[in-house]
């Protein structure tokens, strides 16, 4: 047994062999109340601190949800524009492409014209 209770049991043994009006059975009675209040409080007190840790435990874990949900949505998010932007310069590269194959077929005479002068310049030396 621990000491709390062999006081205890001490003092209800003193309780039943003296008078109940003593003034040390009255101090004994007030701490043993005391002390019951004591225990009481501690316990509230434990209850508390349990609580807030299940509290905290969930908020932390509501955060890591959110924090995760906010990552996803901010992904999305980029990949969508950086897929508008590959088309947007795909878009651009295209019509650059469809300009040079224009230019490439308005002078496609003129060079060739060219080559055949440069070939028939240089035979004739």
């Amino acid at each position: 047994m621990d000491e709390k209770t062999l006081e205890e049991i001490q003092f209800h043994t003193e309780t039943i062999e003296s008078d109940e009006n003593s003034p040390l059975h009255l101090i004994r009675e007030k701490e043993m109340e005391l002390s019951g209040q004591a225990l009481a409080v501690k316990k509230q007190a434990e209850e508390i601190v349990a609580e807030a840790r299940r509290k905290a435990v969930e908020t932390v874990r509501e955060a890591e949800a959110e924090g995760e949900r906010l990552a996803a949505e901010r992904e999305k998010t980029v990949l969508a524009e950086v897929q508008e932007e590959v088309a947007r310069v795909a878009q651009q590269t295209e019509g650059e492409i469809e300009g040079l194959e224009a230019t490439i077929s308005e002078r496609m005479d003129s060079a060739v014209e060219f080559v055949i002068g440069a070939v028939l310049q240089s035979g004739g030396r």
